[in-house]
């Protein structure tokens, strides 16, 4: 009888998830602060060169890493949640079903795990938005959160606890929207291109498909989120009166303003999340399990 394949536990399925989000964050957040920048300011940046020059010019080079607990934060939570609960539907896929999950699958799983993160992150995106884009208001405006837990108390006690999950809807609809694109054609890109390319090769390729995938279907439910949460007071009743009041006063192409810096971010955190979870979970198979197969992913 062949022994039971021993199985990676579910908490570990969470906690490589989290720290695959964590250590592609270290290097990408500097991306990621100027794409905030640049969705928040009405015209005050020409280009994402124009934003980087800036910011290093008035605030300093480590600027670039204004905002990096909360996005830390979000990562150990939001990461955390939408990876883990993924690896969980594809393996109990492949446990019930031969074979991989069709195109349908994969986009109804990331639909799920993108759902069960976005709720657990909403406050930790919060703080990040607002953290990020403090240093361009005005000294008497801003909020000088000292970092993401005391951003959290204070946003509970100034405001209420429920205005944590301010935004919420979008960034649901958005965790959606970007995790049935970036995880199914993940899933769905290694396979098609697993017959010419394997391993890192393989890897890295599908990850940058998916990431440009990505971008380009979620660039305009983002910049709504960002309006939303960085709004002083009822600018835009919610998602689609953002969308249609951009569209109206900026342009349609202003759905997706910022389009590079946010594509060099997704892009790259796309292919190290995908990188540090597929090898996190190849170690723990290999040094724990002594299973020598890789992630189902």
């Amino acid at each position: 009888i062949m022994p039971e394949k021993k199985e990676v536990p579910n908490y570990i399925k969470y906690i490589n998830g989290g720290l695959a989000g964590m250590g592609a964050t270290c290097i990408v957040h500097p991306l990621d602060l100027v794409k905030t920048r640049m969705q928040v300011g009405t015209g005050e940046y020409k280009s994402a060169f124009d934003c980087i020059g800036k910011v290093l010019k008035s605030e300093g080079i480590l600027a670039f890493y204004g905002g990096l607990t909360a996005g830390l934060m979000r990562q150990a939570t939001y990461t955390t949640g939408r990876m883990g609960f993924y690896q969980m539907e594809v393996d109990m896929y492949h446990k019930n079903h031969e074979g991989s999950p069709p195109v349908w699958a994969s986009m109804a799983m990331g639909i799920m795990a993108g759902a069960v993160g976005a709720v657990v992150g909403n406050p930790a995106e919060v703080a990040l938005i607002r953290m990020m884009s403090d240093n361009r208001l005005p000294p008497g405006e801003r909020r000088n959160y000292k970092n993401v837990v005391d951003a959290f108390a204070r946003i509970a006690k100034e405001e209420g606890v429920p205005a944590l999950w301010k935004g919420c809807l979008p960034t649901v609809g958005r965790a959606m929207v970007v995790n049935m694109v970036q995880l199914a054609s993940y899933s769905q890109l290694k396979v098609a291109i697993a017959p010419y390319v394997s391993g890192l090769a393989q890897h890295v390729s599908a990850a940058m498909m998916s990431g440009l995938l990505t971008t380009i279907c979620s660039m305009p439910l983002d910049m709504a989120k960002t309006r939303i949460q960085n709004q002083k007071a009822g600018e835009y009743k919610g998602t689609m009166d953002v969308l249609a009041k951009v569209a109206k006063n900026e342009g349609i192409p202003a759905l997706w303003k910022g389009f590079v810096p946010y594509l060099c971010r997704v892009g790259p955190h796309t292919v190290f999340s995908f990188l540090f979870l597929e090898n996190l979970t190849k170690a723990y198979k290999k040094y724990v399990l002594n299973d020598d197969s890789g992630s189902n992913l």
